[in-house]
């Protein structure tokens, strides 16, 4: 009788360690990744334990949890930007379209009752329709023409109804923002022709301002010219005037011209004819006479009467 061979597959147990020894290090490897949890920065982490809120709140940073049975949702605690397009009605019934701007943010301590009493859609469900119904309140209490004017105050009215209404559920703003106000075509005609009416009336007034300076200037010119000239008139005498006269002449005499250019009448060259004719004839001087020595008589005695 022949003894059986038994042959023994040692390769097939050796492969099922090793693939059994895979899938439980697979395991391992996202049992340990599903018990860690990393809040990114900025964030705080809510934690659920099958889908229940819990009370704990994680900071930012590596966390545990049990994997499996808690997850952790990130609630963003940076400042957003909220936009909100409002539509309302002045005091005095004109109609308002404006775009509001907000930057708000979600309070860490906050981030679980906003997670579990509003979801993560808090921006629809919360920060607009507030946004809304404050720019409707304020908006209320002014004329079209105040909003406008008022703009600053307005604006401050509205962020403390805002922070009123949505402070209470965790959130802060912090920058309130009115991006535009707009109003009806027929009510912006108006303030451009009530704006064209008070600029072309500013435009009269400083027009005449313009002129009364003009002429208060003219009159101050004319006031100072007529002193000058009284000054100079009772400082001129006829020796200063015929003294100006002389500095001033030439040494020509007037020359009359006919309507031809021709010379009717030198003044000049007649006073010189006229002097000529009117020299002295020139005068001859005849030699002197000498005289005779005259002799003296002799003395006549006469002789005593007796």
């Amino acid at each position: 009788m022949e003894p059986k061979i038994i042959n023994i597959n040692t390769g097939g147990k050796n492969a099922g360690k090793i693939a059994a020894g895979i899938i439980i290090a697979v395991l391992v490897i996202i049992a340990i990744t599903q018990s860690i949890a990393i809040v990114e920065a900025g964030h705080s982490g809510v934690v659920l334990t099958f889908q229940s809120v819990q009370g704990t709140v994680l900071t930012e940073g590596l966390h545990f949890k049990i994997p499996f049975a808690q997850t952790v949702v990130q609630i963003d605690n940076r400042v957003q930007k909220a936009e909100a397009t409002c539509s309302s009605a002045s005091k005095d019934l004109q109609t308002i379209s404006s775009v509001i701007a907000v930057n708000y943010k979600v309070l860490n301590d906050y981030s679980q009752s906003v997670f579990k009493n509003i979801g993560r859609n808090y921006v629809d469900v919360i920060i607009t329709p507030a946004i809304q119904e404050c720019v409707k309140a304020v908006t209320a209490r002014y004329t079209a023409e105040e909003l406008i004017t008022k703009r600053q105050q307005v604006s401050e009215e509205m962020r403390e109804e805002l922070i009123t209404k949505i402070s209470s559920y965790g959130f802060e703003i912090q920058v309130f923002n009115i991006i535009t106000f707009d109003f009806s075509a027929e009510y912006n005609a108006a303030i451009e022709a009530k704006q064209t009416a008070q600029q072309n009336a500013l435009k009269a007034e400083q027009d005449l301002q313009r002129v009364r300076v003009e002429a208060e200037q003219t009159v101050a010119k004319a006031q100072a010219e007529a002193d000058s000239y009284s000054l100079k008139s009772r400082e001129i005498t006829p020796e200063i005037l015929l003294m100006n006269y002389i500095d001033k002449w030439d040494g020509k005499l007037p020359v009359m011209v006919s309507g031809d250019g021709q010379v009717m009448l030198d003044v000049s060259t007649l006073m010189e004819q006229i002097a000529k004719e009117t020299e002295p004839a020139p005068v001859v001087t005849q030699p002197a006479v000498t005289e005779a020595p005259v002799t003296e008589a002799p003395a006549v005695v006469e002789a005593p009467i007796e």
